[in-house]
């Protein structure tokens, strides 16, 4: 083996409705500044195609699981997140993905960190992206992970069995609270625009959430379409740059795709309606309860991120917000039905009434995961 190359030992794993490498932090170098590099050449970015890598040519694609034993009394596994630019030279450890927090209790077992149990195991994971823990429950047999079953999930084909994940105190990632501008409602006064109403949550991740109608949109957009609207595009990077600002995450707006690509994660939101999703099936207003769409690392996420949709059940029971505002008046909260692209998304909130920002105790939502490869990525430096 010629000495500029790399030899990572790397597991690809489906984990909801994305695709990740996990990899073990003891396999990564110990100095973390030598990490962007490598998980830049390990998923072959910048390049659109991403060609000479692992990663998929989507933002939901080219993401990283960096996982180990923890020595936290109140995990299993920490585990730290990794979205990697397609076709920027940049790795966001900022927020965490949903998603991807799926196939961590099944990495974990695999590799020996969790002692299987018979029936359902339970892994507490603690996200270093977030600090945030996450109590994930996946089905196991005979010291196994059983990843067949008959659970099926918007944007995955077939069926596969369910890990229940559920978020722990998910509020205040950014350390100030579920919401950071202490508002409900803020609006946004966006160059070129005008004024636009949203709402700033941070439940799981912080979002910022603005009514479809009021960016010109309807909550129906096929991800093609508005992913070759140029204009679009730049109208909802733009709010959610304005949003970082008054997160503090940045200085200037037009940066944001860059300093901040991650996070807030952009979503727009509408009452529920028929809509069609890309591939054709039919979706009727009686089965779901809002219609919402999330951006991806600038870019219309095909489906819906696992965070956002427990930071969207969050939103959901703080009054006045703009989740709730197109919401039905007796929505479920135990059971708020997400009308994305790929189709539905199901999750819940517990939570205790507390004036006009609730405490949330927990947000729940159920995902699958599936093993696709163990093996060894070699690295060119």
């Amino acid at each position: 083996m010629p000495k500029n190359v790399t030899k990572l030992p790397v597991t690809i794993l489906r984990g909801g409705t994305s695709k990740g490498v996990y990899v073990l932090e003891t396999d990564l170098p110990a100095d973390k500044a030598e990490w962007e590099g490598l998980l830049l050449r390990l998923m072959g970015s910048p390049d659109k195609k991403q060609i000479d890598g692992l990663g998929g040519s989507q933002s939901v694609t080219s993401k990283d699981a960096i996982v180990k034993k923890s020595d936290r009394p109140d995990a299993d596994v920490d585990y730290t997140f990794a979205q990697v630019s397609v076709d920027k030279p940049l790795v966001s450890y900022k927020g965490n993905c949903g998603n991807i927090s799926s196939g961590v209790g099944p990495f974990a077992i695999e590799k020996g960190l969790v002692e299987p149990k018979e029936g359902l195991t339970s892994v507490r994971i603690y996200n270093t992206n977030t600090g945030k823990i996450i109590e994930a429950d996946v089905h196991t047999t005979d010291g196994c992970v059983d990843y067949d079953g008959d659970f099926a999930i918007a944007g995955v084909p077939g069926t596969a069995s369910p890990v229940k994940l559920k978020f722990v105190d998910p509020a205040g990632t950014l350390g100030h609270g579920l919401l950071p501008t202490g508002n409900a409602v803020d609006v946004l006064d966006v160059p070129g625009f005008g004024p636009v109403e949203v709402s700033i949550v941070d439940a799981a991740n912080p979002l910022v959430f603005a009514r479809a109608k009021d960016l010109g949109l309807t909550g129906k957009e096929l991800p093609a379409a508005l992913d070759a609207d140029e204009a679009k595009l730049e109208l909802l990077e733009k709010v959610r740059g304005l949003a970082a600002v008054k997160l503090g995450l940045i200085e200037d707006y037009t940066r944001s795709a860059w300093d901040t690509p991650g996070i807030p994660k952009m979503t727009f939101v509408a009452e529920a309606d028929d809509y069609v999703t890309p591939d054709g099936k039919e979706i009727k207003k009686a089965q779901i309860d809002l219609l919402s769409h999330m951006m991806s690392m600038q870019k219309t996420h095909p489906s819906y991120a696992m965070t956002g949709a427990m930071c969207t059940a969050a939103a959901a029971v703080v009054p006045g917000s703009i989740v709730q505002q197109v919401l039905p008046k007796d929505v479920d909260t135990q059971f708020i039905r997400i009308g994305h692209p790929a189709g539905v998304l199901e999750c819940g909130v517990d939570y205790r009434e507390n004036g006009a920002c609730p405490d949330i105790d927990d947000t729940f939502g159920f995902r699958t995961a599936n093993l696709l490869m163990e093996g060894v990525a070699i690295i060119r430096k």
